[in-house]
């Protein structure tokens, strides 16, 4: 046994909270390696190749780029860099687990103004799980609001107080490492990094990334690999290509990986298989190109395994030594989803409408996202699915969406648990930052929700962090009504918690559901008759159906309307004509405030051009014996 390192390589996360500048970082270090032809056009953000990332602006999957670096501190030659660019989002957990196991350090990226957030204390705390050395780089210095010093010594109290937590389950953390991170100060957009602390709100003293590169190269540590060891890669992610099918990326252990060399593929539930590699890429810059062989370290794409799934393993067939699985954390929020079951399903040709067509989906799905839990339910037609979080479950219903899917999807439940014989529920660590002045109407609004506080600083710029456990029931629907407490300017952030003891009941929204009594098509002249007393969803010329939630009522209870209503026509001649300028405009909802706004007895149907929420129970006779039921009971 040899221990051997690659010199010429380093593997490297760049991990952060969401929004603070990964993506935008990873855009300079490309355009200052020279890693795209002179006449390659380079989009903002291009790593965000996803169209749902675009338009949200956050990174849902993680991705792999490798830039060759050749610049003054690469004495001995150009030296690859893979940098994977994970999600800042702890919904979105499964990408950042999965992009770790890929690397040997992390560059860990914190807004000089906003500071270290809970996605900040997430994917940090998996990093040194890992056991990954740890580069803390200061972005945005140059935002008008920065407190670099501040930001350096909070970053600095979370290693430590998240190396002590970890002490007793990992003993083997080095502690003198946690508390000698280096820090590099940068601007992102700029292109331009420092070692040196520049003033609150300018840039750093260097015009490029250089500092950035040499704590790479001189923390970052390259590859080990004992070169007496037969071949071992880990598969950390799936893709596809429309000529080799599915695609497996692999980060190789050990040994050599070669273009049609025959490789034992050893399944995660044990089975092995002899298989040949029938197509190796490597990654430059943006795109995959073919090569011959592959080493120690390396970032690799292989195809010729037709169901390939992540944590599997390829080794010697003379030597088989299969690695570890990848382990993430359980899920937290769970929500139905099944066929379109409403009077308005299939009118437009060529939707996917079968529960076939569904269950596919959803296991295709479940092929590349290693945090999803698809579970039986007793329906033929409806399946449970878990996951990380609201936005995560809400992205994957999105996506179907758009893939001319129609669904009916329930309202987000939390999954719990039965510990000692009591009911537990997940609970979340919930940062908000608001104007002070908003104080008062958030903490009214969490107490509600079962919110504690723990913790409350002002930093003296007339903004408040506040930090709350909450249960995760309490945040589902939470983020409209927040954004109406501060207007708009305050920012929410959770991390998961752990579980504890049922908090008991909570009630999420204070107005109750306008329901339409009957189909039909909205008219002008109901909605104006009915407008005082309620907010609508439709518009006029929508056509509607019997149980379809169509508005929110001013009181607490639910109540069926005919807004179907048409005025009657007499051929007397009136003096006052109908006044359609005193119309309200009808708040059009999103699929995310679609799924917060509905009721335990209401669910959403989605289908590619329209999202609508309705009762489970269409009938309203049968909702009021239902609800009379109920009512006895309780009594």
């Amino acid at each position: 046994m040899a221990l051997a390192t690659r010199s010429d390589l380093r593997n490297v996360a760049i991990v952060a909270h969401v929004d603070h500048g990964k993506t935008t970082l990873v855009d300079a270090m490309l355009r200052q390696t020279n890693s795209f032809a002179e006449h390659a056009h380079l989009e903002e953000r291009a790593m965000d190749s996803n169209e749902l990332e675009r338009e949200k602006g956050i990174t849902i999957l993680a991705k792999n780029t490798a830039i060759s670096y050749k610049g003054e501190h690469a004495t001995d030659g150009p030296i690859t860099i893979n940098v994977i660019d994970t999600p800042g989002h702890a919904d979105f957990g499964g990408e950042v687990e999965r992009g770790l196991s890929m690397v040997d350090g992390v560059v860990l990226l914190v807004d000089a103004s906003e500071g270290p957030l809970p996605q900040t204390r997430f994917v940090l705390r998996k990093a040194l799980e890992a056991q990954l050395p740890v580069i803390l780089l200061v972005n945005k210095t140059d935002r008008p609001d920065a407190r670099i010093d501040e930001v350096v010594v909070e970053s600095q109290d979370l290693l430590i107080g998240l190396a002590s937590d970890m002490a007793d389950d990992f003993p083997d953390i080095d502690l003198d490492a946690v508390l000698d991170v280096p820090v590099v100060y940068a601007s992102g957009k700029a292109g331009r990094a420092s070692s040196n602390k520049p003033a609150n709100g300018e840039l750093p003293d260097s015009e490029n990334l250089e500092p950035l590169f040499a704590a790479i190269l001189e923390h970052i540590p390259a590859p080990k690999y004992d070169d007496e060891h037969p071949l071992q890669a880990h598969v950390t992610n799936l893709d596809a290509s429309p000529f080799l099918g599915r695609l497996a990326l692999l980060r190789i252990f050990n040994g050599t990986l070669k273009k049609g060399q025959t490789v034992a593929w050893v399944r995660h539930d044990g089975d092995v298989h002899n298989v040949r590699v029938t197509e190796l890429m490597i990654t430059k810059a943006l795109d995959r190109y073919p090569a011959e062989s592959a080493g120690p370290g390396d970032i690799v794409a292989v195809a010729g395994f037709a169901d390939i799934m992540i944590g599997d393993t390829l080794a010697d067939p003379e030597d088989i030594r299969p690695l570890p699985a990848i382990s993430v954390d359980d899920p937290a929020i769970s929500m139905t989803i099944g066929t379109n079951t409403s009077p308005l399903m299939g009118k437009v040709k060529g939707h996917k409408l079968t529960a076939r067509m569904v269950k596919d989906r959803l296991d295709r799905e479940l092929i590349g996202n290693v945090s999803l839990k698809v579970l039986d339910i007793g329906r033929p037609d409806a399946w449970e699915v878990q996951g990380r979080g609201e936005l995560a479950l809400a992205i994957l219903v999105e996506q179907m969406r758009r893939e001319g899917y129609e669904l009916t999807v329930g309202k987000p439940q939390v999954v719990t648990k039965r510990i000692d014989g009591k009911v537990h529920e997940p609970y979340e660590h919930l940062t908000i930052d608001a104007p002070e002045e908003h104080l008062g109407a958030i903490t009214q609004l969490l107490a509600a929700r079962k919110g504690r506080m723990e913790n409350m600083s002002n930093h003296g710029t007339g903004w408040v962090r506040m930090e709350f456990i909450v249960p995760s029931r309490g945040l589902i629907g939470f983020r409209s009504e927040f954004l109406t407490a501060t207007r708009g300017t305050g920012i929410a952030n959770a991390l998961a918690h752990g579980y504890g003891e049922w908090a008991g009941s909570i009630v999420t929204r204070n107005n109750g559901s306008i329901v339409a009594d009957r189909s039909g098509v909205v008219t002008p002249f109901a909605i104006i008759a009915l407008q005082e007393r309620m907010s609508f969803f439709v518009q006029p010329t929508e056509e509607v159906y019997e149980g379809m939630v169509i508005g929110e009522n001013s009181r607490a209870d639910d109540m069926d309307v005919n807004i179907t209503k048409e005025k009657k026509l007499t051929n007397m001649r009136q003096s006052s004509a109908d006044n359609f300028e005193s119309m309200t405009p009808p708040r059009v909802l999103t699929l995310e405030e679609s799924l917060e706004f509905a009721r335990e007895d209401e669910c959403v149907e989605v289908t590619p051009d329209n999202v609508r929420i309705r009762k489970v129970e269409l009938d309203a006779q049968a909702r009021q014996r239902n609800y009379s039921r109920l009512k006895k009971q309780s009594e």
